[in-house]
């Protein structure tokens, strides 16, 4: 299910890229168009302007929204640098939603089951408390019934059997958060890699031309600056989910190591390590 997920993630957000990357081939497009339009259709005399008229129409200004505001400001940044950096959002998003899905999964009702595992070892089921952990999800409930298997070897070997598997899962817990963090690196310099070569290309203009053109220099820079915009856009979305994952692996850790501590004392206080 949480590959499933994932997976139709990736598919809306490449099908969201592929839209943009037409919408900057149209434009292109029409940009060459209007540029090789002949220059009799614009040497054609203007008609005389009508009579002015008392009336004055008010065109409201429409506003765009903010999703609109930021596909346009993509397409203007160009694919080259673009494209890597959705890359970056569409694979980090991919594996901070597979990891959010698991860590709620695997978050466990500590207190509850104690409480069921205290209820069997009272009347001395250690199989009954064993099958309580086993039929419950998460790496808490995997803890604890490996330190209820080695009741019999004493609790030293129980609690090394814990501090062990423990280990174990929090290896499982904090898997793929090393992509988040690379993504989240990677980002960023992508993004200022396009707007150094955004700065080249912008002087490389300059140069042909011979002479300094506001109008040259400034959509140069423009340019060159949007992937700097956007690849801190990616980083910081990440960041925030990557903080989040990081939290939520404690919380489960710190409840796991609280339960682990709780076992060995109702252990003791039921004799189980005398039977």
């Amino acid at each position: 299910m949480r590959k499933l997920l994932a997976l139709l993630l990736i598919i809306g957000l490449a099908a969201f890229s592929a839209n943009i990357s037409y919408a900057q081939d149209q434009s292109t497009s029409t940009e060459q168009t209007a540029e090789e339009q002949p220059a009799a259709t614009q040497e054609e005399p203007a008609p005389e302007p009508a009579p002015a008229t008392t009336t004055t129409e008010v065109v409201a200004p429409t506003e765009k929204s903010g999703f609109q505001v930021l596909k346009e400001k993509f397409i203007e940044g160009g694919w080259d640098f673009m494209s890597l950096i959705l890359i970056c959002l569409i694979l980090g998003l991919a594996f901070c939603i597979e990891r959010i899905i698991t860590l709620n999964i695997a978050t466990t009702n500590t207190d509850k089951l104690l409480q069921r595992i205290d209820e069997n070892l009272k009347s001395g089921n250690v199989n009954g408390a064993m099958e309580v952990c086993k039929s419950t999800q998460g790496p808490t409930a995997s803890v604890l019934y490996e330190g209820l298997r080695n009741t019999k070897e004493g609790p030293a070997a129980v609690e090394k059997a814990i501090v062990s598997y423990g280990s174990v899962q929090m290896g499982l817990l904090e898997k793929g958060l090393v992509w988040i963090a690379l993504f989240i690196a990677i980002a960023p310099m992508l993004g200022f890699l396009g707007t150094v070569v955004g700065m080249i290309q912008a002087f490389d203009r300059i140069e042909a031309v011979g002479d300094i053109s506001p109008t040259i220099v400034a959509g140069g820079i423009k340019v060159a600056l949007l992937t700097t915009v956007f690849g801190l856009i990616v980083a910081i979305i990440l960041q925030i989910l990557y903080n989040y994952i990081v939290s939520k692996i404690d919380g489960i850790v710190n409840k796991m190591e609280d339960a682990s501590i709780a076992l060995v004392d109702i252990m003791a206080a039921n004799n189980v390590f005398k039977n």
